[in-house]
């Protein structure tokens, strides 16, 4: 994987939050492969449920909340590619 793939997943939460917002404002979205693949409370639920179901550094997490502010951090992993 790599960040161009975590980019896809940032894009597609960016060009669908409208309707994301509308469902689930407020809770965390586990985002892989261009799709919502859980919806939590916690990002701590968020990330204990994402790291058994998929590899790391493979998934967005990512808080579903209206505007430009919800998406402009950075965060990094600790995940080593090989």
């Amino acid at each position: 994987m790599t960040d161009n793939y975590l980019q896809k997943q940032l894009d597609y939460f960016k060009s669908n939050q409208d309707e994301l917002v509308k469902k689930y404002e407020g809770k965390f979205l586990i985002i892989k492969d261009q799709k919502v693949q859980g919806v939590y409370d916690t990002e701590m639920e968020a990330y204990t449920d994402a790291k058994k179901r998929f590899k790391l550094g493979t998934f967005l997490i990512q808080q579903c909340l209206p505007g430009q502010e919800s998406y402009t951090q950075t965060f990094h992993s600790r995940v080593k590619f090989s």
